[in-house]
């Protein structure tokens, strides 16, 4: 990939990221300020129901006041009207008990005159009953037997008269009765003066007159007491009956001109329990701090402080006019604050911006990902590209020295010469098997990648197999005048894995140590034992690594730059093959390096 495509793909994913991350922004800046306008909604409902229930809460006590007195009223009225009731009646009864009397005294006074005047006209007059009475009208069953002897003068004037009676009489009574008991007419049986014969009178025993002259007292006296019941009805239960009075309108009208004072008709603990109750409804669990304000003196009655913060912001302040139906007295103004408000509503975002954010790390890691895959597939094509160049220089020296020397085994006079033959073909076979471990180590990286490569798997003695590889190292280094140190003192190294790969592994690490070394070079391979592992250090004073170079020291076609060095040949596969040997047998390889001091590297591997 050519740089200017990467920066073109690398811009347009920039543009784009920076695009999402702005339509997050403005995605939570819209959630904040929705969520800011439902509290502030909330809040306003929550104050407006708390001052109408304030409102409410002091009708209430008015009316519940007003009402206890006027109930209190009423009982005394009751009261009062019971006793006057008791009293009227009371009056009425003796007035009434006093008329009978007098009605009584009087139609006895009646009774006794015309009781006089019979007695004066006749002879021996007798009250009798009714049933005699009417006994009397009938000859055949009258009660009376009389016999009248009169003896008369010269003159025919009676001189003498003897009446003899016999008269069975009844139950008949005098005038000593009750007037109630009286009958409507007393009956006499009395005698005639003249003759002497019986006769029947009734007496009526109240005359037309004085019926009528009684009837006219008793309903005068009646009308009397009806009107003055009215009179005392009328004037206890005006208030009540005469539909004029409202509990509820006298309460207001009371309320509306009283001056009484605002802290008296709200208290600190009621504003406080309302509020707090409110907010509970509408689902707001926050401190706050609210202050009660007297409009007409601009000064502060009360207030509830929950934080020691002093800072009130006017943004997390909200106010409502506590008694809005009041015009004449101080109507009040309530103030609540909450401390905590921005950050109670960023917490109810946390959902929201934690999936925000976690969308954009996503993008960014995947915009990071293809970045360095980019790149680093772009470093891996230079190192192929690279590795290619050097395969291709590493297999054209052998082809061409095998060429060269077959060239010259056809000149006919090398042909007569058998040792240059035989130096020629000593060559030629040096150079195919130079050609065929170069094949061998590429295909052996292949097959490691494609994990085919089978490990044998045998005790191996790490100090006799490191002296090995040194001693068949000799010549190479003696070339180079490489000062090679061996520090075996590893009292049991044997372990599991295979002696060839083994071998080589540690060749391509003394191999590296000389071909990166400057001058002389002085490589040291030291073994310990740690615990249950061997410990094999490949130690040299070459160029060394820098930490980025130490940290893809390991990478496939990586080779680390030599600077003045041109003669450090290799496909950059050698590292990679160490790590790939000592991963596969249950190890691990770690590096020290610093520029321009050496490098050292660390073998662990578990003991057999």
């Amino acid at each position: 990939m050519k740089t200017k495509s990467l920066w073109v793909i690398t811009g347009l994913m920039t543009i784009a990221l920076l695009g999402v991350f702005v339509m997050q922004l403005y995605y939570i800046r819209e959630a904040y300020r929705l969520k800011s306008q439902l509290f502030e909604q909330q809040v306003n409902q929550a104050l407006s129901a708390v001052a109408g229930k304030v409102q409410r809460l002091n009708a209430v006590n008015h009316i519940t006041k007003k009402d206890f007195e006027w109930r209190i009223k009423l009982e005394n009225q009751r009261r009062d009207r019971t006793r006057r009731l008791m009293d009227l009646d009371q009056k009425y009864k003796e007035e009434d008990r006093t008329r009978k009397y007098n009605q009584q005294k009087q139609m006895i006074d009646e009774l006794n005159y015309q009781d006089g005047i019979i007695r004066k006209m006749y002879l021996s007059p007798t009250i009798i009953s009714e049933t005699d009475f009417n006994a009397l009208a009938n000859q055949a069953t009258t009660p009376l037997d009389v016999d009248v002897n009169v003896g008369f003068d010269a003159d025919l004037n009676m001189i003498g008269s003897n009446v003899r009676k016999t008269f069975r009489a009844g139950s008949a009574k005098t005038f000593d009765v009750e007037p109630q008991k009286l009958p409507d007419s007393i009956r006499y049986l009395v005698y005639s003066r003249y003759d002497g014969k019986p006769l029947r009178v009734s007496l009526a025993s109240i005359n037309g007159d004085m019926r009528v002259k009684f009837r006219i007292e008793d309903e005068i006296a009646n009308r009397r007491r009806d009107n003055a019941l009215k009179e005392l009805q009328a004037d206890t239960v005006r208030l009540i009956n005469d539909g004029d009075f409202n509990v509820v309108e006298e309460a207001a009208r009371e309320i509306s001109q009283q001056d009484v004072p605002l802290s008296e008709r709200v208290s600190k603990g009621m504003l406080d329990t309302l509020l707090h109750a409110e907010l509970s409804n509408k689902n707001i669990q926050l401190n706050y701090d609210f202050w009660l304000k007297s409009v007409t003196h601009d000064s502060v009655l009360y207030r509830k402080v929950s934080s020691e913060s002093e800072d009130i912001l006017p943004a997390n302040t909200f106010k409502t006019i506590l008694f809005s139906n009041d015009v004449i007295r101080d109507p009040g103004m309530l103030y609540i604050n909450f401390p905590d408000r921005k950050s109670v509503i960023f917490s109810n975002l946390k959902v929201t911006m934690a999936s925000s954010a976690s969308l954009l790390l996503v993008l960014i890691s995947i915009f990071s990902y293809t970045l360095y895959a980019i790149l680093k597939q772009k470093k891996i094509s230079e190192m192929k590209t690279d590795f290619i160049n050097n395969m291709t220089h590493e297999f054209k020296t052998p082809v061409s020295t095998i060429m060269i020397a077959s060239e010259a085994l056809k000149d006919p006079e090398i042909l007569e010469d058998k040792s240059r033959i035989s130096r020629l073909a000593g060559i030629i076979f040096d150079e195919n098997v130079r050609l065929g471990n170069h094949i061998e180590r590429v295909l052996s990286i292949a097959r490691l990648e494609k994990k085919e490569l089978k490990l044998e798997e045998e005790a191996v003695d790490m100090n006799d197999l490191i002296s090995a590889v040194a001693d068949s190292m000799s010549l190479q280094l003696q070339k180079k005048g490489a000062e090679l140190s061996l520090n075996l003192t590893a009292d049991c190294a044997v372990v599991r894995g295979d002696e060839l790969h083994l071998s080589n592994v540690i060749y391509n690490l003394i191999d590296n140590a000389n071909k990166y070394s400057i001058g002389l070079p002085f490589i040291k391979v030291s073994t310990r034992t740690s615990g249950k592992n061997l410990l094999i250090e490949v130690e040299d004073k070459g160029i060394g690594m820098t930490k980025e170079q130490s940290k893809r020291a390991f990478d496939q076609f990586y080779r680390v730059p030599t600077g003045n060095l041109h003669d450090v040949k290799g496909f950059g596969l050698g590292l990679n093959y160490v790590l790939d040997i000592v991963t596969q047998i249950g190890g691990s390889i770690k590096v020290h390096s610093e520029k321009d001091k050496g490098t050292v590297f660390e073998i662990i591997i578990p003991l057999n």
